[in-house]
């Protein structure tokens, strides 16, 4: 009884889909209907993030843009390199304290010790006066390095507004598609729940 049932829901089911393939072809050509822009906004969403397609494809014909996206880039990444210079800069000096006070420790010699010791914490001392001044423009560094990226994403934003405004002008959502394919999924539904 079973497989009686299941044989002759799935014989209406294909007969039924058959039926109305042509309805829903239409319904499924019509929402696709004006999905094709010149501006290759779909493809970017796919492929990297798409404020910065966008700003991408704006700053390719228009050299002002463009000029001013390689002084931006060029500036950003001058301060990584700045930053690094001064690492390493401040890293070698600790590493050398570091090192000199370890051996200056296992000088025999108490007296020699203590004095060689007493060289190192004043040229220590002298080194961290100048080391918080940099700190400080370190700091100053890296926090315009975010405000200047906070900034560029800003202008990118108010640059490329205007092209997503105007995808969706070109793409309209029209819900008649979609309702009509609704009304379909509830029509087969219902017919699904009828069968005994």
């Amino acid at each position: 009884m079973k497989k009686l049932f299941l044989t002759s829901t799935l014989f209406l089911l294909l007969f039924s889909c058959q039926e109305n393939k042509p309805t829903d072809t239409d319904i499924v050509e019509q929402a696709a209907k004006n999905t094709e822009s010149s501006f290759p906004i779909k493809r970017m969403s796919r492929s990297e993030a798409i404020i910065d397609g966008i700003y991408d494809e704006k700053i390719k014909t228009n050299e002002k843009l463009k000029d001013f996206d390689k002084r931006f880039l060029s500036l950003q990444n001058d301060s990584e390199i700045m930053k690094d210079l001064y690492d390493d800069i401040i890293k070698s000096s600790e590493n050398y304290y570091s090192d000199a006070e370890r051996r200056a420790k296992n000088i025999m010699d108490s007296a020699l010790q203590k004095e060689v010791l007493n060289l190192l914490k004043n040229s220590s001392e002298k080194y961290d006066i100048k080391i918080n001044k940099l700190n400080a423009l370190k700091i100053q560094i890296n926090l315009n390095f975010i405000k200047l990226n906070s900034f560029y994403d800003v202008y990118k934003i108010k640059k490329t507004l205007p092209e997503i405004e105007n995808y969706q002008e070109i793409h309209p959502l029209e819900t008649d598609s979609l309702e009509n394919f609704i009304n379909k999924q509830n029509q087969l539904l219902n017919e699904l729940k009828n069968f005994k």
